[in-house]
């Protein structure tokens, strides 16, 4: 045969081999058969021991009774004896007293003794062994037993066969057996429909609720619907539910994530050429010698370009994820001012915008993306104060900024209605953090992953009154590497 060959995995095409199934229902049933056989073989054991002492002592018995009633004749006839013998099932029957030795009856031709057993010194694991000495020993072995004294004192001794004793073990090894096979079929049986009750129909019921809902999980309907049972199936049914919900609930959510993506590119497409024409516009009213609009035109140019940046980066990046930082290094203050200008903040008719920072505070940062961040906070602060229309409110924006070694850190504080408990826990998850009504809750994810890719941190500062987010931005990590010294090895 080609060795070769075998190696080969199968055609195909070939018909593979299929094992029958032996689910865990079959498993069960022949488990609790195998265990039950084991319990009853673990009783079985003492009872053969038992039932060979007792055998023995019988016969033992039977012969002392003999013996009493033949202590007043000194010659016993052979016939008598014979009768005796064969009464008994013994070869030779004799009494111990008071060290001397008496013969009761002896058959004519007693055969030689194989093993000699006293049954004053035994104990249950002697009895276990000799009782599988028996079983193993096969027909035909005589055995001399030496019984425990009487009342008068006397021993008794029996020279006998053990092959009836075998005999007698055997059947009742074989009643004992089939009576535990009976014993444990009904027993399996009660425990397989038992537990098939109780366990396996409640595991395949979660089986087939996981394979249902894993085919269509966004189906409301392959949600499992706990039975309401109060154990632990139970509890895994009431879990499984949650969670199935859980994940239903946010492959809808991505369904519907993916489709506002899909929108978001169609309508950022059209947006750019919108805002490319209004740069265009923007252009023509620069070359105005107005001096107001020579002082606004190169901020609305600023605010255009980067808004065809944003949009540009969508259609390219498709929205997953922010494009890396550029970092450079900022004068904090002029991007401060740039976001008061385009929000309007400076000179609002009813907010003070008041900022505090250094004009030599500068920051390692990517000016795109901290102007994002800055104008993101500063925008919702400008919203929540000009949702009060009480005259009496008083409505402050407050930047302030300093730094501290390589961090610099920025804090944005309002005198608003401050953010509510609610809000808290999903403050910066997208689509979950919205304060505002009518918000979409994506600026501040937005300002967390900008801060983030700084290796920064932005936090909700606790400060009683209003809002106050806090931002940290740490200088760049330089690799310092320590050059060679020229004649060095």
């Amino acid at each position: 045969m080609d060795e070769g060959k075998e190696l080969l995995p199968p055609s195909p095409d070939e018909p593979q081999r299929r094992w029958p199934r032996f689910g865990l229902s079959s498993k069960l049933l022949v488990l609790t058969i195998i265990f039950v056989m084991a319990a009853e073989f673990l009783v079985l054991v003492p009872t053969f021991a038992n039932f060979r002492s007792d055998w023995l002592r019988d016969r033992l018995t039977t012969a002392d009774i003999v013996s009493l009633s033949l202590s007043e004749m000194k010659d016993v006839p052979r016939r008598v004896q014979d009768k005796l013998l064969a009464a008994t099932g013994a070869m030779m029957i004799a009494v111990r007293e008071t060290g001397a030795r008496r013969l009761v009856a002896m058959a004519e031709m007693p055969p030689t003794v194989s093993r000699h057993i006293d049954m004053a010194d035994r104990n249950m694991l002697h009895d276990i062994l000799d009782a599988f000495d028996t079983i193993l020993a096969g027909n035909g072995r005589t055995i001399h037993v030496l019984g425990t004294p009487n009342a008068s004192g006397q021993v008794i001794e029996l020279v006998i066969s053990e092959t009836p004793l075998r005999d007698a073990m055997l059947r009742l090894a074989g009643a004992i057996f089939w009576l535990s096979a009976a014993i444990a079929v009904i027993s399996a049986a009660l425990v397989y429909f038992s537990l098939r009750g109780l366990l396996l129909q409640p595991l395949l019921r979660l089986t087939r609720a996981m394979a249902t809902f894993s085919a269509r999980p966004e189906d409301p309907s392959s949600i499992i619907v706990p039975s309401g049972r109060h154990d632990e199936i139970g509890d895994a049914e009431r879990h499984l539910a949650g969670m199935q919900t859980e994940l239903a609930g946010t492959l809808q959510q991505k369904s519907h994530l993916a489709d506002l993506g899909l929108a978001v590119s169609k309508i950022n497409h059209d947006l750019r050429n919108m805002l490319a024409s209004a740069q265009l516009l923007t252009e023509r009213l620069a070359t105005i010698s107005d001096p107001t609009v020579q002082r606004f035109a190169p901020k609305l140019l600023a605010s255009l370009d980067r808004a065809i940046g944003y949009s540009q980066a969508v259609l390219n990046y498709g929205k997953a994820r922010e494009a890396p930082p550029e970092r450079r290094l900022v004068s904090l203050r002029r991007v401060v001012d740039d976001v008061g200008d385009v929000l309007g903040l400076y000179g609002h008719a009813s907010i003070e915008f008041a900022v505090t920072v250094a004009t030599d505070i500068e920051i390692d940062v990517d000016p795109d993306h901290l102007f994002r961040v800055l104008m993101n906070l500063c925008r919702n602060a400008a919203q929540a104060l000009e949702a009060d229309v009480d005259p009496a409110i008083v409505k402050r924006i407050m930047v302030e900024a300093g730094r501290a070694g390589s961090v610099v850190t920025i804090r944005i504080a309002d005198t608003g209605p401050g953010v509510p408990p609610r809000a808290r826990e999903n403050l910066f998850r997208a689509f979950q953090g919205g304060v505002r009504r009518g918000g979409t809750g994506l600026g501040l994810a937005i300002c967390a992953e900008l801060v983030r890719a700084h290796g920064g941190a932005i936090d909700l500062v606790d400060t009683g009154a209003g809002a106050a987010f806090e931002i940290s931005i740490p200088d760049r990590v330089i690799e310092l590497k320590r050059g060679r010294r020229s004649g060095t090895q």
